[in-house]
């Protein structure tokens, strides 16, 4: 399948497109085959999880993780994170209208959104979140770090939700709890890593609190007690919101269970390396080793089974953090509101003036007409 080939586009923006005019078996294989690859090399922790997703839910992870993985890449890693975004917005609206980009993890991705009803609201948030990336944000409270990682990984909890056929709002609300659970162990985990690069997630409130000058830590990090405490605090934040994700976790389909817990204790995993280094996450990286990951998965079995047995906790209830409402409303009525959000457009707004303020500055110094 060429970038011209077409897949039928929604009837409506609402409805999403539903299914495929032109089917090609091995351009789709070959295709899964590259996400597949990708998240094997990239995402060690999510591929040994997947392993324990039944196929039909499995093949589409892969898919929307490899997708999601390599722009995140693209943002964090790449030579212009601006250009990146707008990349990314690009191949969405390109991927929605069924005519994807010509590589294997944008006709895959297209696929996945067809025969899933994805709402577009959801990979929207994505966006939102790597545009605050490209943008240098830094964030205040502890609430406003829940904002980002609404969009970077709840997000991804919430769409892994829908390609499990899960659409009410308490199954969904305990998806996104667990994807902020997992965004703050990664936070977690690499504030030295990030700091090099000229980022903090930290919550600035709590540096301040501290008394730690963020541009001097981000010339020289180090692991002083401070900052060991506040690594220490943000992964107690986290393990509340794995515990509240626990209850969604033994509500799912039967045959997800023991993946979803595989990947709720891995991550879990990767902040409990953090705690045995002493909450050093700025001059090493936790990492869990093969025979830790088998362990997992082998528990992460035994809890699915036990799942099936013990009664529903009532913290399955629970409201939706406010954070990550509008996530939980976006999945579970996904035709109430298809439109951008207004402050997704501005977002994208600021990025295009700067990316043409940019050129411009670049073109007066070559003495080159802007493209």
């Amino acid at each position: 399948m060429n970038a011209q080939s077409p897949i039928t586009p929604a009837p409506d923006a609402a409805s999403g497109p539903r299914k495929l005019v032109v089917r090609n078996p091995i351009q789709e294989l070959a295709d899964l085959e590259a996400c597949r690859t990708a998240i094997r090399t990239g995402s060690l922790s999510f591929h040994a999880a997947s392993r324990l997703l039944p196929a039909r839910v499995r093949d589409p992870a892969l898919v929307l993780y490899a997708f999601c993985r390599l722009a995140d890449d693209a943002v964090d890693e790449g030579s212009d994170a601006v250009d990146a975004v707008l990349r990314l917005q690009e191949r969405l609206d390109r991927a929605y209208a069924g005519r994807p980009a010509n590589q294997p993890e944008d006709r895959a991705f297209t696929r996945m959104v067809v025969e899933t009803g994805m709402p577009r609201k959801l990979p929207d948030a994505l966006l939102e979140g790597f545009a605050w990336d490209a943008q240098g944000r830094r964030f205040a409270s502890l609430s406003d770090v829940l904002d980002y990682s609404a969009r970077v990984a709840a997000t991804v909890g919430v769409m892994m939700a829908v390609l499990m056929g899960v659409r009410d709002r308490h199954r969904l609300a305990r998806a996104a709890d667990l994807g902020l659970a997992m965004q703050l162990t990664n936070i977690a985990r690499d504030v030295g890593e990030d700091a090099r690069a000229g980022r903090v997630y930290l919550p600035t409130d709590w540096m301040a609190e501290a008394g730690i000058d963020i541009d001097a830590f981000l010339r020289t990090p180090a692991p002083v007690p401070e900052v060991r405490a506040m690594v220490k605090r943000l992964l107690r934040e986290a393990g509340r919101l794995y515990e509240r994700a626990e209850p969604g976790i033994a509500a799912l389909p039967a045959a997800c269970r023991p993946g979803i817990f595989a990947a709720r204790h891995i991550y879990a995993g990767i902040g409990g390396q953090v705690r045995a280094a002493g909450f050093d996450s700025v001059t090493r990286r936790a990492r869990t080793s093969g025979a830790q990951k088998t362990g997992w998965l082998a528990v992460s079995g035994l809890q699915a089974g036990l799942s099936l047995v013990q009664p529903k906790l009532a913290t399955l209830y629970a409201h939706p953090r406010p954070e990550v409402a509008f996530l939980v409303h976006a999945a579970a009525d996904p035709a109430a509101d298809f439109s951008r959000s207004d402050a997704l457009m501005d977002t994208l707004s600021r990025l295009r003036a700067t990316d043409l303020a940019r050129r411009h500055a670049a073109a007066a110094t070559s003495g080159a007409t802007p493209a």
